[in-house]
């Protein structure tokens, strides 16, 4: 839901005028994925997470990438749309692997999976053609939150099942009818095409593919580190919802810009990129704080080899907040936790809207 950084989105809402968390927990995966036939020469499926530099969610792209590199069962890349710094939504920056055209130079047969995130341009033309050429060539493509507009409009869902963050679910669905639009699952796999829910689902969804490369126990190894029961695609959809106090809660935390701060997280050589990702995610969502990583050196690698660029400059009064030694998918809920104490749960409950977090009341 990184629709609602927009302006105009917050017009909207000046137009029209006790939340509970609990750990991520999923029961065993029922929604099994078939890995596609390796392309030849290759012992271990090649995976690429496709970015455009000029912005690209979060934690659709890290979660992903920290999860299947270290389950250590394939190859994967980070693959831009041109060279340079990629700017991740609502924060953060990486350095990427290498780019598309560079890609497809070295692999001309392709990836054998494609993660697509959420973007800021979901209309990118290269974007969409590049996932469509990847599909002609047998490539598995899973779409993350609302990277769903980029692969649908590349023709992926076209007679397939299919889903997405339940804030673009009605209007994907009028969109593109010709896909079967799937409400209630926290991912949906159709053939050789997969798809999740919002920013979260990227967790289960991600584990659901160490289980199909690596099998359960690798998967249950993984998801034990991470802090998570499991993997499955059970989901309710019905909290999550637009009401006229949650509008308002937007409009009120983002006019209120006296309360506006910038959250400085320490950063150094080996960081865990998942419990980075959903701290910096969480609190850059607030619509009162900004998370950066500002540190001397020109870049920082974390310990799944993620290149993290640090931001230029913060100001003299951020706050300094250490990510907590917990297991990375606990970190979510520390970050909402220390949102309601210090914006209150009216605020923590807007952040878990955006991320379609599953809680317990």
């Amino acid at each position: 839901m990184y629709r609602l950084y927009l302006r105009p989105f917050l017009l909207f809402l000046l137009a029209f005028g006790t939340i509970g968390w609990a750990s991520i927990t999923f029961a065993a995966s029922q929604n099994p994925i078939q890995i596609p036939p390796l392309k030849a020469h290759r012992t271990r499926p090649l995976i690429v997470i496709v970015a455009d530099n000029k912005g690209t969610e979060t934690t659709d792209l890290v979660v992903p990438h920290g999860i299947i590199r270290s389950a250590g069962i394939a190859d994967l890349l980070v693959v831009s749309t041109h060279a340079g710094v990629v700017d991740l939504m609502p924060a953060l920056k990486i350095r990427p692997d290498t780019t598309m055209s560079d890609f497809d130079r070295e692999h001309p047969e392709g990836a054998d999976i494609v993660i697509v995130p959420a973007m800021h341009d979901d209309r990118n033309r290269n974007v969409t053609a590049w996932i469509r050429q990847q599909f002609s060539k047998r490539a598995m493509v899973v779409s993350i939150c609302e990277g769903a507009w980029l692969a649908a409009r590349a023709g992926v869902f076209d007679g397939r099942r299919a889903t997405t963050h339940w804030y673009a679910f009605d209007k994907m669905k009028r969109t593109f009818p010709r896909a079967n639009w799937v409400r209630n699952q926290r991912y949906v796999v159709d053939g050789n095409v997969v798809s999740t829910t919002g920013v979260t689902a990227s967790i289960p969804a991600s584990l659901a593919l160490v289980e199909a490369i690596g099998g359960q126990a690798k998967a249950q190894s993984v998801a034990a580190g991470l802090g998570v029961d499991g993997w499955s695609a059970a989901h309710d959809a019905t909290p999550f919802r637009m009401t006229t106090g949650r509008l308002w809660r937007f409009a009120a935390n983002y006019l209120a810009f006296w309360g506006h701060e910038t959250i400085r997280m320490p950063v150094q050589d080996g960081f865990d990129e998942i419990a980075l990702a959903l701290a910096a995610d969480a609190w850059s969502r607030t619509f009162r704080s900004q998370a950066l990583v500002v540190e001397k050196a020109a870049s920082i690698r974390s310990r799944n080899g993620l290149v993290l660029v640090p931001d230029v400059s913060a100001e003299n009064s951020a706050s300094s907040m250490e990510i907590p030694l917990l297991p990375p998918a606990r970190i979510l809920d520390d970050a909402l936790s220390q949102i309601a104490a210090r914006y209150g749960s009216r605020t923590s409950d807007i952040v878990a809207l955006q991320l379609e977090y599953p809680t317990r009341h």
